[in-house]
């Protein structure tokens, strides 16, 4: 994302303008997060929100808008002006190689430890190694599930073509698939596998299996004026400071998680005690917004391997860290 005036002065007073844009109050906005409500990625925003961290770092972020895929919710930012969207990066990338003017500001969630993959009690399925012949539930085609089936197919050093893939629409859609029989496992994400662990048993989690794969991204459009800019890097700030109170005060941070996803307690709490303790080689579920750029190559690689992306993708083209705290602005 670039100020292009910025660089048509001489560097002192380019650095002057730099440091007057972000220096200036930020707008009355709101945010566009995918899947907020539902899915774990955007929990650390309803902390920020409800703890006031928004308003603390100068942002004021009137509401959260939820979008129920990646490419929904970048039209959503574009359309209706949003300087700010928590997306997959996946989308990201399929935008940019249509031409579209956004960047990755933020690296938001570093891994896909949110994911078990589970079976019915009984199943005699009790390792990656043991889904030869099996029907393994997906959301839909080209999508992240999609592509975490053959890796864990792989992990089982099994073929893609070893087990059949079984679309089920969605995450939940999946559950009753599992238990009629239409599919011999399903992957369940955090929150539902908080609110299904003891119906069903595990026979692989990614935090365990998978290496750190880029999960969701924060991403802004191209062009933002000074005002936008101050706004961007307040939100960054907010949701790195709900990250680290989450860490310190999981019980409550859930407490406020289950009145915004309308969960139950036991279950926010739960599920936020999982993602905050998981690490998966070192690394946490909810990044601080550091860039990483190993995980964001291979959230490309994954795509490419269910036909998602295609061609050269210019990942560290896509990342603009001038909103980034000075102290996590090295891409890692």
């Amino acid at each position: 994302m670039s100020l292009s005036f910025v660089f048509t002065l001489r560097p002192m007073v380019a650095a002057g303008a730099l440091l007057t844009a972000f220096a200036t109050p930020a707008l009355a906005e709101q945010i566009v997060v995918s899947n907020y409500g539902v899915s774990a990625n955007g929990m650390p925003f309803a902390v920020a929100m409800e703890k006031g961290f928004f308003k603390e770092e100068g942002a004021d972020v009137t509401g959260i808008l939820s979008s129920a895929g990646g490419g929904t919710t970048l039209r959503n930012m574009l359309a209706g002006d949003a300087p700010y969207a928590e997306v997959n990066p996946n989308a990201v990338f399929a935008a940019l190689q249509k031409g579209a003017d956004i960047k990755i500001v933020s690296d938001n969630v570093l891994t896909v430890a949110e994911f078990v993959w589970a079976v019915k009690p009984d199943s005699p399925i009790h390792s990656p190694k043991d889904l030869t012949g099996r029907k393994i539930g997906y959301t839909n085609p080209r999508s992240t599930s999609q592509a975490l089936a053959t890796l864990v197919l792989q992990a089982g050093d099994l073929k893609p073509h070893d087990a059949e893939l079984v679309k089920t629409g969605g995450f939940g859609e999946g559950i009753p698939a599992l238990d009629m029989g239409l599919i011999d496992v399903a992957p369940i994400p955090e929150p539902l596998w908080s609110k299904y662990k003891t119906k069903y048993r595990p026979i692989a989690k990614a935090s365990e299996l998978l290496p750190p794969i880029a999960n969701v991204v924060g991403v802004a459009a191209g062009d933002a004026s000074p005002e936008k800019a101050a706004f961007i890097s307040a939100v960054i700030r907010a949701r790195r400071k709900a990250v680290d109170y989450m860490k310190a005060h999981p019980d409550e941070s859930a407490t406020i998680i289950a009145q915004v996803y309308n969960l139950d307690p036991a279950v926010a709490r739960s599920a936020v005690e999982n993602l905050v303790g998981a690490t998966t080689a070192g690394l946490p579920y909810w990044g601080s917004g550091q860039i990483h750029m190993e995980g964001l190559t291979r959230a490309v690689d994954v795509q490419k391997m269910v036909g998602a992306l295609s061609g050269d993708v210019d990942v560290k083209g896509a990342v603009d860290t001038r909103y980034l705290p000075d102290d996590i602005k090295a891409i890692k």
